[in-house]
């Protein structure tokens, strides 16, 4: 679902900083080989994702969901001098093309990509976590929150992507599937948790920010 008309995204796009040239190629090459390239961040949301990590100035960012390294790119910028972004994904196939990514932006030894199931790798990263940006399978975003709960210092974000859903998390729930209700469930838990202070942005597919107190 395009939640704004061709021509008001093409207007928000244009007053928008552009993508670097390696994020370009970054997105041609995710849209012309890889599966489901909708679920890239892209350009608008890549530059909301940096504009919130250069506000944040975090040391260490933790990215549950990798897919090509658009994100993780974004997200990198604006880490401190000397920090760390660890990303986890789970399919190895993308592996030698995220990397090569990585290394076009001169991030190789900046972010550090965990290959592997991140209910069991979340563990063994060292906090405290300054922001964490969830955006892999739905249904299992409330675990991921709980599970990164503890490792975000205080005055830290839990940034979660897809919140909206295409629009589907405002149908009757009786005609919502097995993600959609994860998905609102994860909203209502964000909204419903006083540890938290909580914004949902309608940015493509919907960010849904939650800053620990």
């Amino acid at each position: 679902m395009d939640f704004l008309s061709h021509e008001i995204e093409a207007y928000v796009e244009k007053y928008t900083q552009p993508e670097s040239e390696v994020l370009k190629e970054l997105n041609r090459d995710t849209n012309a080989n890889v599966m489901t390239p909708r679920m890239l961040s892209g350009h608008l949301q890549g530059q909301v994702l940096m504009m919130l990590s250069k506000m944040i100035r975090p040391k260490i960012i933790l990215e549950i969901g990798t897919y090509t390294g658009y994100s993780a790119i974004c997200l990198a910028q604006g880490l401190e001098l000397g920090g760390v972004l660890h990303t986890i994904d789970i399919n190895e196939e993308l592996e030698s093309m995220v990397k090569k990514y990585f290394q076009k932006a001169g991030l190789l030894n900046t972010i550090r990509l965990h290959t592997g199931n991140a209910i069991n790798i979340v563990p063994a990263i060292e906090g405290p976590v300054d922001i964490v940006f969830i955006d892999a399978d739905k249904e299992n975003y409330s675990n991921y929150y709980d599970l990164v709960f503890d490792k975000v210092r205080p005055g830290g974000y839990i940034i979660a992507d897809n919140v909206l859903w295409s629009g589907n998390v405002v149908k009757p729930e009786n005609e919502m599937d097995e993600e959609t209700k994860a998905l609102v469930n994860y909203s209502e838990k964000i909204n419903a948790d006083d540890r938290v202070e909580n914004v949902l942005l309608p940015v493509r597919d919907g960010l849904m920010i939650a800053r620990k107190k």
